[in-house]
């Protein structure tokens, strides 16, 4: 069911622009968002989105979602830039995969919690026609698996070529994996922060496609930092991870082609 799909006094689309830095996040929504019929510019970057804006300054999107955490400019200073920029009225969203304090989220006009549905983009969106109560964060996965999220698999699977939700996947557990790369770099130069970081990104990504446990370890990871008991033994367990959650996918793709 597509829902909402076009502008209140218009037939046309609504136009959206998606900052978002991670690749698979921002690939993951860019699916979803056509899927409901929404036109989705990406940006990668706060400096790029709003280079974009300059080229689009003749027909500039009805609405802007932006990750709070973005390399350049981010935060507070996006937002001020985006206000100089768009349309009075133009609804500004900030997400991310924690729920930040909230001056941070002073001046936008609403939040959304990684992963959520295309139900609570509308919300946030048009609350008058979705009222704000959708908006509230998705609750735990919805399947006991440790490893995947049985209803987030089944919805993509829904919505896309079996070659394309492979590609989804791979991409997930690729991007996982080079950044557990980065995370055991930064740990051998001591660098929390760059550590943090790569977790926290891996976390966004896991939790867009109910990559449980990847999610569960990289928001331990997050949360503690190389002041961790043990930071070797939860990056190992996060690749084993990675690794278990191909032996799954492998396992479903020879099952459909049964």
């Amino acid at each position: 069911m597509i829902l909402f799909p076009l502008m209140k006094n218009s037939d046309e689309p609504l136009r959206l622009l998606l900052i978002e830095d991670d690749e698979l996040s921002r690939e993951v929504l860019i699916l979803q968002m056509t899927a409901q019929g929404y036109q989705v510019e990406p940006a990668e970057s706060g400096d790029a989105a709003l280079l974009l804006l300059e080229q689009m300054r003749h027909r500039l999107p009805d609405a802007v979602l932006t990750d709070l955490q973005l390399p350049g400019t981010s935060g507070q200073d996006l937002l001020h830039r985006l206000r100089t920029i768009m349309d009075t009225g133009t609804p500004l969203l900030a997400m991310s995969a924690s729920q930040p304090e909230d001056k941070i989220l002073s001046g936008f006009d609403g939040f959304l919690l990684k992963p959520f549905t295309m139900k609570q983009l509308a919300a946030a969106l048009q609350p008058n026609v979705y009222p704000p109560s959708n908006t509230a964060p998705v609750d735990g996965p919805s399947t006991a698996s440790p490893s995947l999220d049985e209803a987030v698999y089944l919805r993509f699977a829904g919505s896309m070529p079996p070659s394309q939700l492979q590609q989804l996947y791979a991409l997930c557990i690729d991007d996982a994996s080079a950044r557990l790369g980065r995370m055991r770099l930064a740990a051998a130069n001591a660098d929390d922060p760059a550590y943090r970081k790569e977790a926290h990104a891996i976390k966004g990504g896991c939790s867009m496609v109910g990559a449980t446990e990847l999610h569960r370890l990289a928001s331990v990871a997050e949360e503690g930092g190389l002041s961790a008991a043990n930071h070797v033994a939860s990056l190992n367990e996060m690749l084993s991870a990675c690794e278990q959650l191909r032996r799954i996918l492998v396992a479903r793709e020879a099952r459909a082609k049964l």
